[in-house]
């Protein structure tokens, strides 16, 4: 194959994250990584790149559908980056997610000895409207275009598509964006344009707690324009919702960056938090606070935790590294002597604190910083450790350390099945292996998956080894995967 040139062919699988591989007139020597494909369609398609004897390419057009494919349940599939597999039906989505994170473990633990079990997926107890955050963009549909409110098109960081048919959120959500898009239609004010860094509006941020049913509405804005955000208030608590709305915030970001982000927080109505329920706990939700996005699927995910826990926490002292709002802490402290979770983020690291002291849990200790830190600052030394980092997994440094403590069990929680499979690498290396796995389908519809992993070390393990992988290839493998993402 050749760069530019188009082509035909089939898609044999499709590798994690959306990477299908696509051989070229039937020759499985002769492929092409495409994404935004399904297995068993045939397609045309372009090379866009070729390197070290790999071909990358541009779906063109879908020739062939695959034998499983439906129609799109969303009208907005597509144009937005948000779902990846909406036309598969939930059961093909669920065995293909599977296939892929067992084909990456395979490989990342060929050179384990030791059997190991896995457990396959754990399907979401709902398929749609399951998503308890969103952030939306204002922005204009296309160049010049009218105020428009949603997500990013496909590819673009300018267009907007106005998600009104979003079908992972639920109505409050659609009701909220209309009323949102209208309202400020109506007074003329421009959208924050990320290249002139001018105009007022940026974002519309919306929570929704399914136990509780409190809802969040945080308007983001520069500080261009002076504007009385009580007439919006007032606008959204005469909505007809099946919610409550419980926190209505002003938020002013002058930050160059399309990151939400405060450089000043006034709250317009209610609280500046919401409150939900996990397995019998309750968690105050702040408007920066990270919360596993859907409720109910997270239940699945914890309770998956504590099953691979077992009785390895009774009584001991237990290490929540990359804690958040200190969830998984706080459903240990039950069994556990104390449990120490580690969080960068100070915000979420005092909804955690706030959060245990409303559900009465005395042995829970959180500590803000990086986790690569605070570990030298411990003095109490771990029976076990539970990891939930973030996407991009466990710096290297920091891993050493925790593979230093050289205790029998860990849990690695991952919300990137490729990070875990490097990671799993050092871990191999430290004399663990991995006993049991299973993913959690927290994202219908869309490419992403968690999972929970068992590791164990073996009796002949050494007390301390070194860790071959280090800073330079941590950071070569990230930008390999970000190229194919």
């Amino acid at each position: 194959m050749k760069k530019g040139q188009t082509y035909e062919g089939n898609v044999l699988r499709v590798d994690f994250p959306n990477k299908g591989i696509v051989a070229c007139g039937g020759n499985e020597n002769d492929i092409c990584v495409i994404k935004d494909v399904l297995p068993d369609q045939k397609v045309s398609f372009s090379v866009t790149k070729k390197r070290n004897g790999r071909a990358e390419g541009r779906l063109l057009d879908v020739i062939e559908k695959s034998p499983y494919e439906i129609e799109s349940p969303c009208a907005h599939f597509g144009k937005c980056g948000g779902c990846t597999y909406l036309k598969l039906p939930y059961d093909k989505q669920l065995e293909l997610k599977s296939e892929q994170v067992k084909r990456l473990l395979d490989n990342a633990l060929c050179k384990q000895d030791a059997p190991w079990e896995f457990e396959g997926i754990k399907g979401s107890p709902i398929q749609f409207e399951y998503r308890n955050k969103m952030e939306f963009s204002f922005g204009d549909e296309y160049k010049d275009g009218p105020l428009a409110l949603g997500l990013h098109k496909k590819g673009s960081f300018y267009d907007i598509e106005p998600v009104m048919g979003c079908v992972i959120v639920d109505e409050d959500y659609r009701t909220i964006l209309r009323a949102t898009l209208d309202f400020f239609k109506g007074t003329g004010l421009k959208f924050y344009h990320k290249l002139r860094h001018e105009g007022y509006l940026r974002h519309l941020l919306v929570r929704k707690a399914r136990y509780t049913g409190q809802i969040m509405v945080a308007i983001v804005t520069s500080s261009e324009t002076s504007f009385d955000m009580d007439v919006y208030r007032n606008m959204l608590l005469s909505l007809e919702v099946s919610g409550e709305f419980r926190s209505i915030l002003h938020i002013v970001n002058d930050s160059l960056s399309d990151v939400v982000r405060a450089d000043e927080m006034k709250i317009l109505y209610g609280d500046d938090y919401i409150t939900e329920k996990v397995l019998g706990l309750e968690f105050r939700i702040s408007v920066f606070s990270f919360f596993q996005t859907n409720t109910l699927s997270a239940e699945v995910l914890y309770s998956t935790v504590r099953d691979y826990v077992g009785d390895k926490g009774n009584g001991k002292v237990v290490y929540d590294l990359y804690s958040g709002t200190g969830t998984i802490t706080q459903l240990m402290a039950p069994v556990a002597k104390k449990v120490i979770g580690v969080e960068i983020i100070e915000e979420a690291v005092e909804a955690a604190r706030e959060n245990a002291r409303s559900n009465g849990l005395t042995n829970c200790e959180f500590i803000a910083g990086d986790v690569l830190k605070v570990l030298d600052e411990l003095t109490e030394k771990p029976d076990l450790i539970i990891l939930d980092p973030p996407r991009d997994g466990i710096h290297p440094k920091a891993l050493g350390k925790i593979l230093s403590y050289g205790i029998e069990s860990m849990i690695y929680v991952s919300c990137k099945p490729t990070s875990l499979a490097r990671d799993l690498e050092s871990f191999l290396l430290a004399g663990y292996v991995v006993k049991k796995v299973c993913c959690i389908d927290q994202f219908p519809g869309s490419s992403h998956v968690e999972v929970c992993c068992l590791l164990e070390q073996l009796k002949s393990a050494k007390e301390h080894i070194e860790i071959t992988i280090d800073a330079e290839d941590y950071y070569r493998i990230k930008d390999s995967e970000k190229e194919t993402e």
